[in-house]
């Protein structure tokens, strides 16, 4: 049986979809991600597509959805990347890593390149920690 890596974030929009993407792409045998948001947004931000298009990882069929509790509850690991606010219930379980990362929403293309590939390196990271 797979075990699957959480993603979260507010919006599901930008950040856990590019960890998600990013992870799936290099994922170890056994393992996979899912990526959801407290409040989920309408559509992936499509500066976020863009900037994983140049990493040759295409997201553009992607939908933001909803966390629910059986992923908090069957996930192996749950990485919430920054939304340590109120709405972020992932705060208060004991398998979370805060990856602490800037959300994109309304930031410039450079910028969201930056967090793009900061993600990138804590994906990595944390594949060689599960092999």
């Amino acid at each position: 049986m797979k075990k699957f890596v959480l993603f979260v974030c507010v919006g599901n929009s930008g950040r856990s979809q590019m960890a998600e993407a990013f992870f799936n792409a290099k994922a170890p045998v056994g393992f996979f991600a899912i990526s959801a948001g407290t409040k989920p947004e309408k559509e992936v931000n499509p500066l976020v597509i863009e900037v994983m298009r140049e990493k040759g990882i295409d997201i553009s069929s992607k939908k933001p959805k909803a966390v629910e509790e059986w992923m908090f509850r069957d996930a192996f690991k749950i990485i919430i990347m920054g939304c340590g606010d109120d709405s972020c219930p992932a705060v208060f379980l004991k398998k979370v890593e805060d990856w602490h990362l800037d959300d994109p929403k309304g930031k410039p293309i450079d910028e969201i390149r930056k967090i793009r590939d900061t993600i990138e390196v804590k994906v990595d990271e944390l594949i060689k920690s599960l092999v």
